[in-house]
């Protein structure tokens, strides 16, 4: 028999207490601790229970055999991408974004450009209807997609089980609910059952799931933390709302590299893949202006290359400003040392500003370079040339260290027409100039570059 209890359940990371409390001793988080009822099973003793059929399960390590498995083919680069190069059969997606920001747009149109596969989306928050018309929207026509309307999960999965479908979609699991449980839809109890219960089913019935999560005002996936876990893959699609560009960028994946990012552009039409985002994170003005400096970065294996602005001004305040939009604010801190200590500008009484064009966030080193030329050229309002680009990591003492994939970083930078790069000599020793058009400089410490830049007649 079954005995029913309450437990109090934290909604941010899923903690599971015995009484009410103010604060989540888990995530220090105030009141976010829900009761909700719970069942657990009283049972006389412990006694093993086995399948009929151990040995689906159970199978030595050597008698398995590693096939690789053909990933799924799909029209959307950016997509592809960051799953590491498609879909891969079996698995278990988890995106993630604020309200409004594309995930039901970008799941519709995955679903209905996919080639040849059978498709069900399950739709918690919009009618056929409503569904319907997104579609004609977006312009593509899939007879291979079906649509449900429906929160249960038994019903989902016994529909899921009928049709069989190649790849399952669920938007989104925190409306779902499951009748095991007396919880409401997106209690922590039932984002954690459904998701599990999912998971089984897409690993033993060899369906593609991917499943919308919304996520809390701190930007993390609502529900437990669990969940994140128990997925193969977790992506974010990120950006603001008044600028059309969205990023999808990967969180966990065990099928490829975790530091991806797609781009799309929100359109009339649907989303559209952004094939070349170096163009559209480069500002195209016909006056050069100072402060302004072109920086490579990666991200995952792809090479961008980003626009950096800086504003230095006269404090007016006791405490002069340093802010940072898209880059670490520590990080600009300990540049503007190393530049006040290594290089002689004094910016212990200026105001420090600086963004990064286009609404990314960067954590790659390479571009301290550019950062640094940056504060420079608005300090002393001299203008960089636009043809020119920077690629190096600044250290303590000043110097100019060496960053990854160099070749890469060049080949973009080459692509887009730049005529000089500055980088790191002890990069510069390992490149092969031949294989590029643009002029190659390498420089040992922040003043030396200083002085190529901006002393030099």
């Amino acid at each position: 028999m079954a005995k029913s209890k309450t437990a109090f359940f934290c909604q941010n990371c899923g903690y599971e207490s015995p009484k009410w409390q103010g604060k989540c001793p888990s995530c220090n988080e105030w009141n976010t601790l829900v009761e909700e009822l719970v069942q657990k099973e009283v049972s006389s003793g412990w006694s093993p229970v086995h399948q009929t059929n151990p040995g689906q399960k159970l199978k030595k390590i050597e008698e398995i055999t590693s096939e690789s498995q053909a990933r799924m083919e799909t029209i959307d680069p950016e997509l592809s991408r960051v799953l590491g190069g498609g879909i891969v059969p079996a698995s278990f997606v988890l995106i993630g974004g604020e309200p409004g920001i594309g995930k039901s747009t970008l799941m519709l149109q995955e679903a209905l450009a996919l080639p040849g596969r059978k498709v069900l989306y399950v739709s918690g928050e919009e009618s056929h209807q409503q569904i319907k018309m997104r579609a004609d929207r977006l312009g593509i026509s899939n007879e291979n997609c079906y649509v449900l309307n429906e929160t249960e999960l038994g019903q989902i999965l016994g529909y899921a089980v009928d049709l069989q479908p190649d790849l399952l979609i669920i938007d989104s699991i925190q409306t779902l609910y499951t009748s095991r449980l007396e919880g409401s839809p997106g209690s922590v109890s039932q984002v954690r059952e459904c998701a599990g219960t999912l998971l089984r089913f897409a690993k033993e019935s060899l369906v593609t799931t991917f499943i919308i999560g919304h996520i809390t005002k701190d930007g993390t996936i609502a529900g437990p933390k669990l969940l994140e876990h128990m997925v193969d893959t977790v992506l974010m699609f990120e950006g603001e709302k008044h600028m059309n560009f969205r990023i999808l960028r990967t969180i966990k994946n065990r099928f490829g590299s975790s530091s991806e990012l797609g781009i799309y552009e929100m359109m009339g039409e649907g989303l559209k893949p952004v094939l070349n985002p170096s163009e559209i994170l480069l500002s195209h003005k016909e006056d050069e202006l100072s402060g302004v400096a072109i920086g490579s970065m990666l991200e995952g294996n792809r090479p961008l290359m980003i626009e950096i602005q800086s504003l230095v001004t006269q404090s007016g305040y006791p405490t002069p400003q340093r802010s940072g939009t898209g880059f670490d604010g520590k990080r600009l801190s300990m540049l503007l040392a190393v530049l006040e200590k290594r290089g002689g500008f004094r910016l212990g009484n200026q105001d420090v500003f600086l963004n990064i064009a286009g609404g990314l966030k960067v954590e790659d080193p390479a571009i301290d370079l550019a950062v640094c030329v940056s504060l420079i050229s608005s300090m002393e309002n001299r203008i960089i040339p636009a043809s020119v680009c920077f690629a190096g990591e600044v250290g303590l003492g000043g110097e100019v260290r060496a960053v990854t994939r160099i070749e890469s970083r060049l080949a973009e930078a080459d692509r887009l027409g730049f005529k000089k790069i500055f980088v790191s000599t002890y990069n510069f020793s390992k490149i092969s100039t031949d294989k590029f058009k643009l002029e190659i400089v390498g420089v040992k410490r922040l003043d030396e570059l200083i002085i190529q830049l901006f002393l030099k007649a």
